[in-house]
């Protein structure tokens, strides 16, 4: 088979000579009489049967070439078309998975009305399974500044430490540098939610500083006390997992399954402040707050002065 393919021209040249010389020698036969032909007719017409049968054999494998030929051009036309087909895929798939970003930054948006907020994708990390800290795709040109919360729909994820023009930097509550004031949604035990280095490989936290004597207990939601400057009231942080009582028995400590799946995070809500209705409310509430207090101390006392027994002449 090898050696058909090494020299397929020249077999095929050779057999064509053949079958001329085949034709001519038939064509002769034909005017040929008597013995003399009878005898040339007995040598040629096995000759004769060979010739048709390399003729068939050539034509079927001329028209099974052509046939590989064809098929290897429809082939490769097919190929083409596939690898069209992938890339136009592959882009919609993008565009799929933008769109579900942009759908899931909405929807964050709209679970958290009362602040202002600025959309951002995750645009790097550093190495490792968990998102200990990693940057976004909006930084000083969108208004974002250090200490500004940063939100996925499930919860808290961390703060801003750094901005640059268009990028920042953000730490979240796995990274063994942050801590947040932290409470039970239920019972209202406070305590302080700190990365720990160990347990950030497990995607968990530490709630420590709670006291002995609180009732909190696994499966309690804990979210933000408000008592900090960068993190406001109630944004969700994760569920009790485990309470332990420390060895001097005086306080407890938590183990934290955050609410947020910190292996898994594209697109993010960085909380840049309440929206001004929300500040006039509270404003607002604390200006009555104070007229009420300046009017009550305002008015004359009705108390007996010291050493007194009786009403003020």
């Amino acid at each position: 088979m090898k050696f058909f393919e090494t020299y397929k021209k020249q077999i095929f040249i050779l057999l064509a000579i053949l079958l001329v010389l085949c034709s001519f020698i038939t064509a002769g036969l034909k005017q040929q009489t008597g013995l003399v032909g009878s005898a040339v007719g007995f040598v040629v017409t096995p000759l004769q049967k060979l010739s048709s049968s390399i003729t068939g054999y050539v034509g079927a494998q001329i028209s099974s070439l052509s046939e590989e030929r064809d098929s290897e051009a429809e082939n490769e036309e097919l190929r083409a078309q596939v690898a069209l087909l992938e890339a136009e895929n592959k882009r919609l798939s993008l565009y799929e998975e933008e769109n579900k970003r942009l759908s899931d930054l909405l929807d964050m948006a709209q679970k958290y009305p009362a602040y202002d907020s600025i959309g951002a994708l995750v645009i790097a990390k550093d190495p490792g399974n968990w998102f200990d800290t990693f940057l976004i795709d909006a930084g000083r040109d969108k208004g974002v500044l250090p200490d500004m919360v940063v939100m996925e729909s499930a919860g808290i994820i961390g703060r801003i430490t750094e901005t640059g023009p268009n990028y920042s930097q953000v730490q979240s509550i796995l990274d063994s540098r942050s801590s947040v004031s932290a409470m039970s949604l239920r019972t209202g035990d406070l305590g302080v939610v700190r990365g720990d280095y160990t347990l950030m490989n497990q995607g968990l936290c530490r709630m420590e500083y709670i006291d002995a004597e609180s009732e909190i207990m696994t499966g309690d939601e804990i979210v933000t006390s408000g008592l900090s400057d960068v993190y406001p009231p109630g944004l969700t942080i994760g569920y009790v997992q485990e309470v332990i009582t420390d060895a001097n028995g005086l306080t407890k400590y938590a183990i934290i399954a955050p609410a947020v799946d910190f292996k898994h995070i594209s697109s993010v809500l960085v909380l840049s402040e309440e929206l001004e209705e929300e500040k006039s409310d509270q404003s607002t509430t604390t200006q009555q707050t104070e007229e009420s207090t300046a009017a009550q101390e305002s008015q004359p006392s009705s108390t007996p002065l010291d050493g007194e027994g009786g009403e003020r002449p």
